[in-house]
């Protein structure tokens, strides 16, 4: 994650892009770029779980299936836990960049 730190009223905060937001928090222009995950060896957009979980299989990933409200999935070799929200479009990039942390390399969030 790259960005700018701003320090304001005794919070610390992230500002990744910069120039759509001052520094006081207001935004700059009406155009807010959306992230999405793709899958970096064939540089495919990720825009469903059914291509999401082919991928995430094909690296050694499991789905657990005992929260109703959660996709989850487990890699054997590891303690890693994938936790997403059941409803594809509830993913937000906290999902995105865990995906991309667990798998290095495999997967990028990119602005759209």
């Amino acid at each position: 994650m790259s960005g700018v730190w701003v320090f304001k009223n005794g919070v610390v905060r992230l500002v990744e892009n910069p120039g759509a937001e001052s520094l006081d928090g207001s935004r700059q222009g009406s155009s807010v770029r959306r992230k999405v995950l793709v899958h970096s060896p064939s540089n495919e957009v990720i825009t469903s779980y059914a291509i999401l979980e082919r991928k995430l299989y094909s690296l050694g990933w499991e789905r657990y299936y005992d929260d109703p409200d959660l996709l989850q999935f487990h890699k054997r070799s590891t303690v890693h836990l994938i936790s997403l929200p059941k409803d594809f479009n509830k993913l937000r990039p906290m999902h995105m960049y865990d995906i991309v942390v667990k798998n290095r390399n495999m997967f990028e969030v990119r602005d759209m």
